[in-house]
Order: C-alpha cells, then sequence, then structure tokens
C-alpha cells in the first residue's frame, strides 16, 4: 500500500487544481451570488460539495470504471450534463432587469428555496460528465487499490468540504455588497453572458457525446 499522507497530497493536489479551474459549478455559484444574494449561494456551495460524495462513492466502489468502459451508460451521463446545463443556460438567459431591487440587499426575484439552491447545486455537480471522468481518473491513476476503503473514504470527506470551503467563498466574494452593487446594476446582461456559457459547456458535451 501507498503511503496514505503522500497518496492524500497527491490527491488533494490534483483535486485543488480541478476545483479552482472554471466550470459549471464556478458559474452557477457566481450566478446565484450575484442574482439572489448570500444564502442562496453558500447553500448552492453546500450542494455541490455534496454531490462530490457520490462521485467518491460510485469510485470507491469500482462502479466508476464500469461506467467509463460501457460507451452507453457514459453516454446517458453526458447526455443528462448535458440537458441539464442547456436548461440552465436557457433560464438565464431570459433573465429581465430587475426593477427597483435594492443592490445591498440579500435575495432577488424569485429567491430559491434553500433546497432548490442545495438541489441546483448537487445536481449541476452530479451531472457534470467531466466530473465523473475527473473522479474515476484520480482514482485509477493516484489511489492504491490497496488503499483500504476507510481511507478512501477520508479522502472524499476532505474533497467534499474543500469543495464546499472552496465554492462559500465565491459566494463572499461575489456578494460582498460594493461588489455585487457593481455587478447588479447590469444584472441582466451578466445573467445572460453566464447563460452562453452554461450553453457553450451543454454544446462541448453534446459534441463529445456524439464523437
Amino acid at each position: 500500500m501507498a503511503n496514505p499522507w503522500a497518496e492524500f497530497s497527491q490527491v488533494a493536489l490534483a483535486h485543488l487544481l480541478a476545483v479552482a479551474s472554471p466550470g459549471p459549478d464556478f458559474a452557477i455559484v457566481v450566478r446565484q451570488s450575484l442574482a439572489h444574494g448570500r444564502r442562496t449561494a453558500i447553500w448552492t456551495s453546500l450542494g455541490i460539495g455534496t454531490g462530490i460524495l457520490l462521485h467518491v462513492g460510485y469510485s470507491v466502489l469500482g462502479l466508476g470504471l464500469l461506467i467509463r468502459s460501457s460507451p452507453w451508460w457514459f453516454n446517458v451521463v453526458k447526455t443528462a450534463g448535458a440537458a441539464y446545463i442547456a436548461w440552465l443556460g436557457l433560464v438565464s438567459l431570459q433573465a429581465k432587469p430587475a426593477a427597483n431591487l435594492d443592490l445591498g440587499a440579500e435575495g432577488g426575484p424569485r429567491t430559491p428555496t434553500t433546497h432548490g439552491a442545495f438541489m441546483t447545486g448537487f445536481l449541476t455537480n452530479i451531472l457534470n460528465p467531466k466530473v465523473t471522468l475527473f473522479f474515476i481518473s484520480l482514482f485509477v491513476m493516484i489511489v492504491d487499490p490497496r488503499t483500504p476503503k476507510l481511507i478512501q473514504a477520508g479522502y472524499g470527506i476532505w474533497m467534499s468540504l474543500a469543495t464546499m470551503a472552496w465554492f462559500t467563498l465565491v459566494s463572499l466574494v461575489f456578494t460582498r455588497a460594493d461588489v455585487r452593487r457593481r455587478f447588479l446594476s447590469h444584472g441582466h446582461w451578466i445573467d445572460r453572458a453566464l447563460g452562453v456559457v452554461f450553453l457553450a459547456f451543454a454544446v462541448s458535451l453534446a459534441v463529445a457525446t456524439l464523437r
């Protein structure tokens, strides 16, 4: 068995680089921060971090390899992910100017419930096939199969908490009164721009599915 601490440091570094790179998770937290405020953005971040546990779970159990080795199942995952992210993009493109909005206030028009915000983050994460590929590759290339499952589960808990912490930090930055005020003065255009970003992610996933 590999040295658990050395292995953990490699896992943590790979995860740090992955979670900090722009993607659907980052885009949805920014959108929630600007459109609905801190509470919604943080609950979305918690949903994203919880989604990590699902990826780790099937990777530890070996189901990730089954998904990756079955073109049909992997295409189902990619298609579902592309459809959900495209839906987020279409919703964002329909954003309208907010009338009489207090730019420093918490929340916004049609602020999601706590459960709704959490599920938005959770679904955005678990339906992203690039995240699926990352965790399958991580547990195949870095984690020694002889490493006890309990330790592997510990890696997963760390990555989940680190993900929550990172996106909570993003939420705090983008919901600062001065930052949010600056963005929300043209908020509907930013929302629409993020919609284009989501659609671009969806198209890239759809193209990958057709290959």
